[in-house]
């Protein structure tokens, strides 16, 4: 859990015993590659700390997978407006790689939202980030080449290249694999 109590410390400050049952609340579970955590139609009740591995948050359109987002080590993987809300979920979430995760249900969740106000205050944070990311993203799309986005990835997660198959990569840059080639023998 070192890696989950960091990254609440790199956000908040937070005192031994609120940390203590802020991690409490987690539960550690492990998926092996190609598991899902969600699946796309459910109701999410639950949130994961990716300890190690990585999974890919997808949806199928018109009978292609197509990758919104792909969560590593040190990041919080949900559908987030399912999770809040308790509507049907639009994605699938599924281990790329074996992964080791600490999950928190949603009534530990709101619980801790009530009782530790250092999590509230570091979840505040954590959907801040998420909406800063979906801006980003929807940005990079609409203005920005295939070959920037790319080498933006590569600079700002280059492990995904070692680890994530390709096609899913080239799928959340919204290009082809065979660009996606095209691009890496550019580099």
């Amino acid at each position: 859990m070192e890696k989950l109590k960091n990254c609440i410390l790199s956000q908040v400050a937070i005192e031994k015993k609120s940390m203590e049952a802020i991690l409490s609340a987690f539960e550690p579970v492990e998926i092996k590659k190609g598991e899902f955590f969600l699946k796309s139609g459910k109701i999410c009740r639950k949130m994961a700390f990716i300890d190690t591995g990585y999974l890919r948050m997808y949806d199928i359109v018109d009978g292609k997978e197509i990758t919104l987002w792909i969560g590593s080590d040190s990041r919080f993987i949900t559908s987030l407006s399912s999770f809040i809300f308790q509507t049907s979920n639009h994605w699938n979430i599924q281990a790329i790689t074996d992964c080791k995760l600490y999950v928190i249900n949603r009534e530990n969740h709101f619980k801790l939202n009530k009782t530790q106000p250092k999590w509230l205050e570091f979840d505040n944070i954590l959907l801040a980030n998420s909406f800063a990311l979906l801006e980003k993203s929807m940005f990079s799309q609409l203005h920005t080449t295939a070959k920037q986005r790319y080498d933006n990835l590569l600079k700002e997660e280059p492990q995904l290249f070692k680890y994530v198959p390709l096609q899913y990569i080239a799928s959340m840059l919204g290009i082809t694999p065979e660009s996606l080639s095209r691009l890496r023998k550019i580099n």
